[in-house]
């Protein structure tokens, strides 16, 4: 235990200095724009990660929950004047609660049943946003948006964003290595045996959905400040599966995997904007491969490197 405290405490470390250097690696004010979107990112991949990678179900919903934390917090800075820390803490608590009501529903279905049920609660969501013109402003967008006070700066914004990224990492990790993550587990492996164990399925699910949930609306709450406006589009359905593939590609049921698929994810289609038009279809044919082959994703592949190299 004391050696595991020990090495995570360096690894924390290392990742802090790593944090600290990127914007001075990464200067110019479109990078810097591009790693903010990344820690975002990072953000969704892992609440998308508890409820699909840990818990096993497969939430396609997820975007609806970062619109949520968005709108949630904007709407109470820019037409009640609420300060920004008290609105993110009311749009985060907004996700979570609408993510145990949806959890509600879903407990009772597995699958692609379940897909097809948060797909469709992810549309209703986007709906909602688009036609309730009075509060969101619908396609219009809601716009002159300010960053988080005191963080205006994107090399603050930054740091501020990859700071709670790391602060959920942490708490996440410890959540997994729990008795908590072990019951999680058990019901990804198999929900009629854990049962049959005492635990109660219906409960943890929509404890991972309420947590997820959260973290999502989390994100959420630094998009608009950091874009400046807010429109619909921002939160269609594409988004649930960039979430998606990020969790995959990087290694779901792993902490450090959707991290490495968010990081990837996020800067592959920008490393590849010289190739123009191509660039898409360069992204779909790499993402492919990469769920043909690594079924586990980059952790796993990594693994089986080094256990051939050794």
């Amino acid at each position: 235990g004391e050696e595991r405290g020990k090495r995570l405490k360096l690894r924390v470390a290392a990742v802090v200095a790593v944090l600290a250097l990127l914007p001075f690696v990464l200067e110019t004010p479109y990078w810097r724009g591009i790693l903010i979107i990344c820690a975002m990112n990072v953000l969704l991949a892992m609440s998308l990660n508890l409820v699909l990678g840990y818990t096993g179900q497969l939430n396609l919903g997820q975007s609806a929950f970062f619109a949520i934390g968005a709108y949630v917090s904007t709407v109470l800075i820019k037409t009640y004047g609420w300060n920004f820390w008290l609105a993110a803490a009311a749009a985060v608590a907004a996700a979570g609660i609408v993510g145990l009501a949806l959890a509600a529903f879903a407990v009772r279905l597995r699958g692609h049943y379940l897909a097809i049920a948060s797909l469709g609660f992810a549309v209703i969501t986007y709906q909602i946003i688009v036609n309730w013109e009075r509060v969101t402003e619908g396609v219009r967008g809601i716009y002159g948006i300010r960053p988080p006070p005191g963080f205006g700066s994107s090399l603050a914004l930054f740091y501020l964003v990859a700071g709670i990224a790391l602060a959920v990492y942490l708490i996440l990790d410890n959540l997994v290595r729990s008795p908590i993550g072990e019951t999680l587990r058990a019901i990804r492996e198999d929900e009629v045996s854990a049962a049959s164990l005492g635990i109660n399925p219906a409960r943890w699910k929509a404890f991972a959905f309420g947590i997820g949930a959260a973290i999502a609306g989390l994100a959420g709450c630094f998009y608009p400040g950091f874009v400046g406006t807010l429109v619909p589009e921002a939160f269609n359905i594409v988004e649930s599966f960039t979430m998606l593939a990020m969790v995959i590609v990087g290694g779901m049921g792993t902490m450090i995997g959707p991290v490495i698929g968010a990081v990837v994810l996020t800067f592959l289609p920008e490393l590849l904007r010289g190739i123009g038009e191509l660039r898409l279809l360069v992204y779909g044919v790499a993402l492919t491969l990469a769920v043909l082959f690594m079924p586990g994703g980059i952790v796993q592949a990594w693994a089986v490197l080094k256990r051939k190299a050794s």
